[in-house]
């Protein structure tokens, strides 16, 4: 076993004696100088250090955190994942520059250099179509000018935020609240394969964790840490995203949030975070100038995106539907088509993912 593997061996070890959390492990690694020294400290060694009480000192003689950590090791072997500690040349700087920042990254896939540009995005996980539209849209975009998207993998806007930046082959990472072993929720679990492929996914949590509440209020600091500045999209009163926000001002990061209709519950918590001092944005431009990150050209805009083949017909009628839902009698009149064979045309459409019907024979655009 090289130093390095016996190093990260020593770190998954201490951190996982009952007893020793985040706070306990800093102190005593910075007493003890490293993970090794610790777990090899006599017990008078570790009352004088005054970081544990007698009971955590016994645990710390008597847990079997050799075996603990290389039953870890050997899962992250049989899974492709890397496990890098906090002090590893490779780890985020952004994140590694914030109050509480995770003792390890578990990542499958791979965090770049670029990955230093990022820019976080999340939200409800029941989003309006317009929620839906404008986080695609936005991630897109961001993606296109070479910005990392980073988001919880969650339903809803957080879903439509990788697939955004997926759709421009960019670079996204996905924040687990569970363990990298575990897809959730399970309807992702091939966004997750096609994250790894084009970024990352990572945790903080130990193979086997399940996604319970009280991971993703954690969760939420290391999206926000990894990004340059965190948008806000949809957002009820409540929401998670929310505390994603306190985090993201907590450590210094920009706050950006998109207005919403004032009488939709989603758009309630957005709203009140803008009337708080959060930046509004509407477009990747105005997020991409408020981290300085402009460079005096609009990114290429969604619907710029490469498109299934169209007959001219299907290409016709698709240019007359819009982001804005649009009754299928003004459709018609645009497109000159028939009725019988406006509405084929637009099955077509939906089938082929560029069109969603809404109630009413309402259209809208679903580039998704």
């Amino acid at each position: 076993m090289s130093q390095d593997r016996e190093h990260v061996r020593s770190w998954i070890g201490l951190s996982s004696i009952p007893g020793i959390g985040r706070v306990t492990f800093r102190r005593l690694i910075a007493h003890f100088g490293s993970a090794r020294r610790v777990l090899a400290a006599s017990q008078g060694e570790l009352r004088e250090s005054a970081a544990l009480s007698e009971k955590v000192c016994s645990e710390l003689r008597s847990f079997p955190w050799q075996e603990r950590a290389d039953e870890e090791l050997a899962k992250a072997d049989a899974a492709g994942v890397a496990i890098i500690t906090a002090d590893d040349p490779g780890y985020p700087g952004p994140l590694l520059n914030t109050p509480d920042p995770p003792l390890f990254l578990y990542i499958r896939g791979s965090l770049l250099p670029e990955d230093g540009s990022a820019v976080a995005m999340v939200g409800t996980r029941t989003p309006t179509h317009y929620g839906l539209t404008v986080t695609h849209r936005m991630a897109y975009e961001l993606a296109s000018q070479r910005i990392t998207v980073v988001s919880g993998m969650a339903r809803g806007i957080d879903t439509q935020a990788h697939k955004g930046a997926l759709a421009a082959k960019g670079r996204t990472i996905a924040v687990l609240g569970c363990g990298i072993d575990t897809a959730y929720p399970r309807e992702n679990k091939g966004l997750m394969e096609d994250i790894v492929r084009s970024g990352a996914v990572v945790t903080e949590n130990p193979f086997g964790t399940k996604p319970e509440s009280g991971y993703f209020p954690a969760r939420n600091r290391i999206i926000s840490g990894l990004a340059a500045g965190t948008v806000i999209i949809e957002a009820a009163e409540d929401s998670g995203s929310l505390i994603t926000a306190d985090y993201a001002l907590k450590q210094g990061r920009k706050l950006f949030a998109v207005p919403g209709n004032i009488s939709s519950h989603v758009s309630r918590g957005t709203n009140s975070l803008i009337r708080q001092g959060a930046v509004l944005v509407g477009t990747a431009g105005d997020v991409l100038q408020g981290l300085d990150l402009y460079k005096g050209s609009e990114p290429p805009a969604a619907t710029d995106m490469q498109l299934p083949p169209l007959t001219p017909e299907e290409a016709s009628v698709f240019k007359t539907v819009t982001n804005e839902p649009k009754h299928i009698d003004a459709i018609m009149a645009e497109s000159s088509s028939t009725p019988g064979r406006l509405s084929g045309l637009l099955i077509t459409l939906e089938l082929k993912g560029l069109v969603k019907q809404l109630p009413g024979k309402y259209f809208v655009r679903d580039l998704q």
